[in-house]
């Protein structure tokens, strides 16, 4: 397969505190690969500087052969790449559909793909006109991946798509991330519920204080005795 994402050497930094430290990574096309850590450790960093915020202060990423760490923020969500951000930062104010609707604002001129995500949360459609500050939890976090999949990503991105969730919600959500995997759509996602990661991603990477410091099939890590210990209660 060929790497959809490839980061090399990436280093990121907040002022003088050293967020990211040579960081190097790769996701393959049709790939679900999980990044883990402990609070801190530069997970969603990581993926905001995706887009540029912060930017990288050495180092390459590579989307689909283009370098993004030039450019611009606002142009990178039109090649393809989608973030479904931590705390999923929803629209209060507006309507489902209107946050639905928002997903695609850099898609001039092509019909909206409402059917797509209401096939996989059924949910939105009987909100859709509601506002999305009045949903729940888990709705929220389905109205955000909603609309991460309203801009037909080649790559969608989530950081910590359980974070907050009953543990009912959380399996919903994971099996309909299942059925976004198997129609192509690649997955890197950022999880803190390690044994949650591991079984359901094919590869993952351990960050740890901003660095990579483990890597492998999720078979590899999840009967690694150090994984165990860290992040499996083990």
């Amino acid at each position: 397969m060929n790497d959809l994402l490839q980061i090399e050497n990436l280093s990121v930094s907040y002022g003088a505190v050293q967020a990211l430290r040579g960081v190097s990574l790769h996701v393959a096309e049709h790939e679900i690969v999980a990044l883990i850590g402990a609070n801190g450790a530069g997970k969603s960093t990581l993926m905001m500087s995706l887009f540029g915020h912060p930017r990288a202060q050495s180092g390459t990423i590579l989307f689909a052969g283009q370098n993004l760490v030039k450019v611009a923020s606002h142009k990178i969500a039109g090649l393809g790449l989608t973030l479904v951000p931590e705390g999923r930062r929803v629209f209060p104010q507006m309507t489902v559909v209107e946050n639905l609707l928002s997903g695609q604002i850099h898609l001039a001129g092509q019909r909206p793909d409402l059917d797509r995500v209401y096939q996989a949360f059924p949910i939105l459609q009987q909100r859709s006109s509601q506002r999305a500050g009045t949903l729940s939890g888990g709705e929220q976090q389905m109205l955000a991946i909603g609309r991460g999949l309203m801009a037909r990503p080649k790559l969608l991105l989530l950081d910590e798509p359980s974070l907050g969730l009953a543990p009912l919600i959380i399996k919903q959500i994971f099996e309909v991330l299942a059925k976004i995997a198997a129609t192509g759509t690649t997955i890197f996602f950022v999880e803190q519920n390690a044994n949650l990661a591991l079984n359901f991603a094919q590869r993952g990477y351990v960050l740890v204080n901003g660095q990579i410091a483990m890597s492998g099939s999720c078979q590899q890590l999840l009967t690694n005795d150090e994984i165990k210990k860290a992040y499996l209660g083990g």
